[in-house]
Protein backbone atom coordinates (compact mmCIF):
# COMPACT_ATOMS: atom_id res chain seq x y z
CA UNK A 1 0.00 0.00 0.00
CA UNK A 2 1.07 3.56 -0.67
CA UNK A 3 0.04 6.33 1.73
CA UNK A 4 -0.16 9.94 0.50
CA UNK A 5 -1.03 12.98 2.57
CA UNK A 6 -3.89 15.22 1.47
CA UNK A 7 -4.19 18.92 2.22
CA UNK A 8 -6.10 18.07 5.44
CA UNK A 9 -4.09 17.18 8.52
CA UNK A 10 -4.35 13.45 9.19
CA UNK A 11 -6.35 12.57 6.05
CA UNK A 12 -4.55 10.16 3.70
CA UNK A 13 -5.07 8.62 0.27
CA UNK A 14 -4.36 4.91 0.49
CA UNK A 15 -3.49 3.26 -2.81
CA UNK A 16 -3.61 -0.49 -3.15
CA UNK A 17 -0.78 -2.07 -5.09
CA UNK A 18 -2.39 -4.97 -6.93
CA UNK A 19 -0.46 -7.97 -8.14
CA UNK A 20 -1.73 -8.76 -11.64
CA UNK A 21 -1.36 -11.86 -13.72
CA UNK A 22 -3.40 -13.87 -16.24
CA UNK A 23 -5.95 -14.74 -13.51
CA UNK A 24 -6.67 -11.09 -12.69
CA UNK A 25 -5.46 -9.18 -9.66
CA UNK A 26 -4.98 -9.49 -5.92
CA UNK A 27 -4.47 -6.51 -3.61
CA UNK A 28 -4.08 -6.03 0.12
CA UNK A 29 -6.57 -3.36 1.25
CA UNK A 30 -5.74 -3.09 4.95
CA UNK A 31 -2.85 -4.29 7.07
CA UNK A 32 -2.49 -2.91 10.61
CA UNK A 33 1.31 -3.23 10.44
CA UNK A 34 1.56 -1.24 7.20
CA UNK A 35 -0.76 1.45 8.55
CA UNK A 36 1.27 1.66 11.78
CA UNK A 37 4.54 1.89 9.80
CA UNK A 38 3.02 4.88 7.96
CA UNK A 39 2.20 6.49 11.33
CA UNK A 40 -1.50 5.67 11.08
CA UNK A 41 -2.58 3.30 13.85
CA UNK A 42 -5.87 1.89 12.57
CA UNK A 43 -7.55 -1.37 13.50
CA UNK A 44 -11.16 -1.46 12.29
CA UNK A 45 -13.83 -2.70 14.67
CA UNK A 46 -16.63 -2.73 12.11
CA UNK A 47 -17.09 -3.00 8.36
CA UNK A 48 -20.16 -1.51 6.66
CA UNK A 49 -21.45 -1.31 3.09
CA UNK A 50 -23.47 1.47 1.47
CA UNK A 51 -25.34 0.35 -1.67
CA UNK A 52 -26.45 3.19 -3.95
CA UNK A 53 -28.54 2.27 -7.00
CA UNK A 54 -28.74 5.84 -8.40
CA UNK A 55 -26.09 8.17 -9.78
CA UNK A 56 -26.22 11.56 -8.08
CA UNK A 57 -26.94 10.14 -4.61
CA UNK A 58 -25.43 12.30 -1.89
CA UNK A 59 -24.71 10.92 1.58
CA UNK A 60 -23.19 13.25 4.16
CA UNK A 61 -21.72 15.16 5.72
CA UNK A 62 -21.60 12.75 8.69
CA UNK A 63 -19.48 12.42 11.82
CA UNK A 64 -19.73 11.34 15.44
CA UNK A 65 -18.50 13.77 18.10
CA UNK A 66 -16.25 12.68 20.98
CA UNK A 67 -16.29 10.47 22.92
CA UNK A 68 -17.75 8.34 20.11
CA UNK A 69 -15.73 9.89 17.26
CA UNK A 70 -15.03 7.46 14.42
CA UNK A 71 -12.06 6.91 12.17
CA UNK A 72 -12.94 5.55 8.72
CA UNK A 73 -11.25 3.94 5.76
CA UNK A 74 -13.57 4.43 2.77
CA UNK A 75 -13.27 2.46 -0.47
CA UNK A 76 -15.50 1.80 -3.49
CA UNK A 77 -16.10 -1.81 -4.45
CA UNK A 78 -18.36 -1.04 -7.44
CA UNK A 79 -18.86 2.23 -9.33
CA UNK A 80 -17.39 5.69 -8.59
CA UNK A 81 -17.82 8.45 -6.01
CA UNK A 82 -16.67 11.99 -5.33
CA UNK A 83 -15.55 11.45 -1.72
CA UNK A 84 -15.23 14.42 0.65
CA UNK A 85 -13.51 14.83 4.03
CA UNK A 86 -14.28 18.00 6.00
CA UNK A 87 -12.14 18.97 9.00
CA UNK A 88 -14.34 19.87 11.99
CA UNK A 89 -11.57 19.58 14.62
CA UNK A 90 -11.44 22.99 16.38
CA UNK A 91 -7.69 22.90 17.10
CA UNK A 92 -6.66 21.57 13.70
CA UNK A 93 -4.54 23.73 11.37
CA UNK A 94 -6.96 22.74 8.58
CA UNK A 95 -10.18 23.39 10.57
CA UNK A 96 -13.19 24.01 8.25
CA UNK A 97 -11.21 22.99 5.15
CA UNK A 98 -12.13 20.08 2.90
CA UNK A 99 -10.48 17.71 0.48
CA UNK A 100 -11.97 15.35 -2.09
CA UNK A 101 -10.90 12.32 -4.08
CA UNK A 102 -12.54 10.31 -6.80
CA UNK A 103 -12.70 6.77 -5.51
CA UNK A 104 -13.64 3.92 -7.81
CA UNK A 105 -13.59 0.17 -8.05
CA UNK A 106 -11.09 0.61 -10.87
CA UNK A 107 -8.55 2.87 -9.14
CA UNK A 108 -8.50 0.89 -5.84
CA UNK A 109 -7.95 4.15 -3.94
CA UNK A 110 -9.22 4.62 -0.38
CA UNK A 111 -9.52 7.66 1.84
CA UNK A 112 -8.46 7.44 5.49
CA UNK A 113 -10.56 9.85 7.55
CA UNK A 114 -9.54 10.44 11.18
CA UNK A 115 -11.83 11.16 14.13
CA UNK A 116 -13.28 14.68 14.07
CA UNK A 117 -13.42 14.85 10.28
CA UNK A 118 -16.85 14.71 8.63
CA UNK A 119 -17.39 12.49 5.60
CA UNK A 120 -19.74 12.49 2.63
CA UNK A 121 -19.88 11.42 -0.97
CA UNK A 122 -21.75 11.87 -4.24
CA UNK A 123 -22.18 8.82 -6.46
CA UNK A 124 -20.91 9.41 -9.99
CA UNK A 125 -22.39 6.20 -11.39
CA UNK A 126 -25.48 4.11 -10.79
CA UNK A 127 -25.05 0.94 -8.72
CA UNK A 128 -22.15 2.21 -6.63
CA UNK A 129 -21.17 0.34 -3.48
CA UNK A 130 -19.03 1.97 -0.79
CA UNK A 131 -17.19 -0.09 1.83
CA UNK A 132 -16.41 1.49 5.20
CA UNK A 133 -13.98 0.12 7.77
CA UNK A 134 -14.64 1.92 11.05
CA UNK A 135 -13.00 2.23 14.48
CA UNK A 136 -14.41 2.19 17.04
CA UNK A 137 -17.72 0.58 16.14
CA UNK A 138 -20.70 2.85 15.47
CA UNK A 139 -22.43 4.18 18.61
CA UNK A 140 -26.15 4.57 17.81
CA UNK A 141 -27.71 7.86 18.85
CA UNK A 142 -24.45 9.82 18.64
CA UNK A 143 -24.41 10.57 14.93
CA UNK A 144 -24.23 14.16 13.75
CA UNK A 145 -23.71 16.09 10.56
CA UNK A 146 -23.33 19.36 8.75
CA UNK A 147 -25.11 20.41 5.59
CA UNK A 148 -23.46 19.34 2.33
CA UNK A 149 -23.89 22.83 0.80
CA UNK A 150 -23.16 24.98 3.86
CA UNK A 151 -21.42 28.15 2.61
CA UNK A 152 -19.12 28.02 5.67
CA UNK A 153 -17.20 25.27 3.87
CA UNK A 154 -17.67 25.96 0.14
CA UNK A 155 -17.38 22.33 -0.95
CA UNK A 156 -17.15 22.25 -4.76
CA UNK A 157 -19.32 19.24 -5.58
CA UNK A 158 -19.04 18.14 -9.24
CA UNK A 159 -22.86 18.21 -9.66
CA UNK A 160 -25.93 18.91 -7.56
CA UNK A 161 -27.36 15.86 -5.81
CA UNK A 162 -30.27 14.07 -7.46
CA UNK A 163 -31.13 12.08 -4.34
CA UNK A 164 -30.49 13.09 -0.73
CA UNK A 165 -32.17 12.15 2.54
CA UNK A 166 -34.26 14.69 4.43
CA UNK A 167 -31.84 14.34 7.35
CA UNK A 168 -28.79 15.14 5.22
CA UNK A 169 -30.52 18.04 3.45
CA UNK A 170 -31.79 19.46 6.73
CA UNK A 171 -28.66 19.73 8.85
CA UNK A 172 -28.33 23.26 10.28
CA UNK A 173 -25.68 25.76 9.29
CA UNK A 174 -22.31 25.21 10.95
CA UNK A 175 -21.72 27.54 13.87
Amino acid sequence: MKFSRTKLAGVFRVAAEPHRDERGAFARLHCPDEFAAAGIPFSPAQTSLSCNPHAGTLRGMHYQPAPHAETKLVRVTRGRIFDVALDLRPGSPTHRQWTAEELSADNLMALYIPAGVAHGFLTLEANTDVLYQIAPKFAPGHDAGVRWDDPAFGIAWPAPPQLISDRDAGYPDYR
